[in-house]
């Protein structure tokens, strides 16, 4: 098994992400027809809840072993990385024990109570039982991903989503079929987190059999005196620098969740005074069921680099190498600001043929823009967290986190009673855009690096011609559709927006000279030939207009 560098780690990962988050909304398609409004509500908030809790008990901790392991073997100390996942492995067990039996018994208290949604215990329950196995997989990935193998990670989520959206969607379907209810159908549809996190955990451990041949067939001899000196090692003093590390990495990793369950469960309390109650759960259910599922798209890629950017700049970093950390830093931002942006920015355009494409109709689009438009600023934080955290400054961010949390919740009750829903999503955009310039002015506190410098007029340019351009195309071609079948027109549309947008995009940042050579170089294969080719016919075009 090869070692993959940052941009083939990253693509592997946006790949699987990718394919996962689609499945993902697959399944929201379906279990939108399938379950009744409340059953879509129930099976959201019970979603909200484990993806918190499974944050509380992985976040940091897959990143910060990376980051261990990372180093031990930059240091030719692997005995040392492999007792740290063994260490890594028992934790996993016991906290996936005591969080499964925990949000078991405080289900019905948590629904009827907190999130006022009588019904979802059942759904809460019913996925309890995944916590038993993702923080054994959690901990499995981390230690992949210290050694630069992110195939293994990328398959393992693969395998998860495809069980999970079949087996939930069939359950599902099957419960509601024999009326059993709403609430039972939520839970069917739920169950299928379980099954998706058996067949991972047994991707997992058939990377781990390959890893483990090919590291004895690298290392036939083994150094008995290394070993031993590593068994030596407390699992006391592991987790004492695990946790000095994995609870900031923990904190900030939490930050998105936290506040899509901040939202979900506090929703009905904040706007109720605005919609009244039952119109509050109308448009929680489409923030929650809709408008959180398109967001998850554009940081796909971001994810994927802040996972695989951790170990590459903690290696570099422990061999004090600067000048690689600071072409890393620069390279990992920029392929954030080139993709991420345009990708957030498209959806937002597009977003009511999107919405009425993937579920039932086209309501509740305007929040499904608002909030996948303010993932721009998501994007940016997370990766400057992980940068960060390869950097050792695991503390800022972390800091930075309590500070944007703190203003969320602030302007929520501020905004929420005002504007509804969209003060809800603009007090998330705030605590975005404060923790990306934190996090931004504490990189550049080490690591010299400049993602566009005198190029930022040209880019933001391309964006709003793009942008502009993409959500006319998507508005007039569903008014000259209007008479076709809805969802086919909202096919047509959203595709012929994306692709305006997308070839536009492309043709600006050449054009307008936003990427550099330089930067094509530096870009994945496929696109970094179309760009060397944009580039050299708009050199020769140029070169023409000059001699003539």
């Amino acid at each position: 098994m090869k070692k993959d560098s940052l941009i083939k780690g990253t693509l592997i990962l946006a790949a699987a992400a990718l394919i996962a988050r689609f499945l993902g909304i697959f399944q929201r398609v379906p279990l939108d027809h399938i379950l009744t409004e409340n059953g879509g509500l129930y099976f959201a908030v019970a979603n909200n809840v484990y993806l918190t809790l499974l944050v509380v008990a992985t976040g940091g901790l897959p990143s910060a072993i990376s980051k261990m392991v990372s180093e031990r073997y930059a240091l030719g100390r692997e005995h040392e990385a492999k007792r740290v996942y063994q260490a890594a492995l028992l934790f996993g067990v016991v906290t996936g024990i005591i969080l499964t039996i925990a949000l078991y018994i405080a289900a019905p208290y948590y629904a009827v109570h907190i999130a006022k949604t009588p019904g979802a215990e059942v759904a809460i329950r019913a996925v309890a039982p995944t916590l038993l196995i993702f923080p054994i997989i959690a901990m499995m990935r981390g230690y992949f991903q210290g050694r630069q193998f992110m195939m293994a990670g990328g398959m393992s989520q693969i395998v998860e989503q495809i069980l999970r959206v079949i087996v939930g969607v069939a359950l599902a379907y099957y419960v509601v079929s024999i009326d059993w209810g709403e609430k039972w159908g939520a839970a069917a549809a739920s169950f299928g987190n379980v099954i998706g996190g058996v067949g991972a955990l047994l991707v997992m451990l058939y990377y781990a059999a390959r890893l483990r041949r090919g590291d004895l067939a690298d290392r036939p001899a083994v150094d008995i005196e290394a070993v031993k000196a590593a068994a030596k090692i407390p699992f006391r003093s592991i987790y004492r620098e695990i946790f000095t590390m994995s609870i900031p990495i923990v904190i900030t990793a939490m930050t998105v969740q936290i506040i899509y369950t901040f939202d979900s469960s506090l929703f009905v309390r904040l706007t109720e005074s605005y919609y009244g109650y039952h119109d509050a759960l109308l448009v929680l259910r489409d923030l929650s069921f809709k408008a959180q599922t398109v967001a998850g798209i554009p940081p796909i890629l971001a994810i994927a680099l802040s996972t695989s950017i951790i170990p590459v700049i903690s290696s570099a970093y422990s061999l004090r190498n600067m000048a690689e950390v600071e072409r890393q830093t620069s390279l990992v931002m920029r392929i954030v600001l080139f993709t991420g942006v345009p990708a957030a920015l498209t959806l937002a355009a597009a977003s009511y043929s999107v919405t009425g494409l993937i579920f039932t109709g086209p309501r509740g689009y305007g929040i499904v823009a608002a909030l996948t438009a303010g993932t721009i600023f998501q994007i940016t934080m997370m990766t400057s967290n992980s940068i960060l955290f390869g950097l050792g400054k695991a503390r800022i961010p972390m800091m930075n986190t309590f500070v944007g949390i703190g203003l969320k919740i602030l302007c929520s009750y501020a905004l929420a009673p005002i504007y509804g829903v969209y003060g809800v999503i603009m007090a998330t955009s705030v605590c975005f855009v404060v923790m990306t310039w934190m996090n931004i002015e504490a990189i550049r506190r080490e690591v010299k690096f400049t993602v566009l410098g005198s190029r930022w007029p040209s880019y933001l340019v391309t964006i709003v011609v793009s942008v502009a351009a993409g959500w006319g195309t998507e508005a007039g071609i569903r008014h000259l559709l209007g008479s076709w079948p809805d969802k086919l027109t909202y096919l047509v549309s959203a595709v012929a927006a994306g692709a305006v947008i997308g070839v536009l995009y492309l043709f600006l940042l050449v054009l307008l000279r936003v990427v550099t050579m330089e930067d094509a170089k530096s870009f994945p294969g496929p696109l970094r030939k179309l760009f060397v080719l944009l580039l050299k016919v708009l050199g020769r075009t140029q070169a023409q207009k000059e001699r003539h």
